[in-house]
């Protein structure tokens, strides 16, 4: 049964999270808003006002008759499917938990560029982005950065990995995190990443698995653009 992904065809964004994952297991998985008449597909989902359980945005996945929303919440469901998430309940609860605070950075990450309001253009709130942007790079960069090299320097199971000792859908966002905050803050990265080694090596040997290199040499893997989340302004980096 193939996993059916809404999201938005043109953007990396919080579907790249699903799609790290379905990619590195190799699943079989449609990109269903890339393909002929997806787009129609699922705004007709997401405005389906006779379903029980509707999803509140993209991402969502399908998945025969489940349909499941947020980021994190679809990454739970699928790390035990595709063999992406640790044994033991306490291990697999603490997985979530740090995909939540994945969450939570993506969504500040976000804020950068639109702090005052999605619905308004980034050149309408610039003086704001730049005074929100210069508190992330200098505190909260290094907040939540340094709260992952800690999860993986308190791993007693080799620290290799941020859960256990394989590799979880978390080191597949957390390379994603390291990824998106080279191309949106470059020089602020530049600066800060000596501070990280334990995560700088995560990203690097996610980089290298098969099927992550296959992906992001492929032309599924989308290219950042100033219409995701991470977001690239000069004027931002400091």
């Amino acid at each position: 049964m193939a996993y059916e992904l809404y999201y938005w065809p043109g953007i990396q964004g919080r579907g790249e999270f699903v799609r790290l994952a379905l990619e590195d297991a190799g699943a079989d998985y449609k990109d269903v808003a890339r393909t002929q008449a997806g787009m129609a597909a699922m705004m007709t989902m997401l405005a389906d006002k006779s379903a029980s359980r509707p999803p509140f945005a993209p991402p969502f996945l399908r998945h025969g008759r489940q349909v499941i929303g947020q980021v994190a919440n679809i990454l739970l469901y699928l790390g035990p499917r595709l063999g992406l998430s640790p044994r033991g309940q306490a291990d697999r609860l603490f997985a979530h938990q740090l995909q939540l605070t994945v969450t939570d950075l993506v969504a500040e990450v976000h804020d950068t560029h639109h702090p005052v309001g999605n619905g308004l253009n980034y050149e309408d709130q610039k003086p704001e982005a730049r005074r929100r942007a210069q508190e992330f790079r200098g505190s909260r960069i290094g907040k939540y950065l340094g709260y992952f090299e800690r999860v993986l320097a308190a791993n007693r199971k080799g620290g290799a990995w941020a859960v256990g000792s394989d590799a979880t859908y978390v080191d597949l966002s957390l390379f994603q995190v390291v990824e998106g905050l080279r191309y949106a803050f470059p020089r602020a990265m530049a600066k800060q990443e000596r501070h990280w080694p334990r995560l700088v090596a995560v990203h690097d040997r996610v980089s290298t698995r098969p099927r992550i290199a296959a992906y992001l040499a492929s032309p599924r893997r989308i290219p950042f653009n100033e219409d995701g989340i991470f977001r690239r302004y000069e004027e931002l980096d400091g």
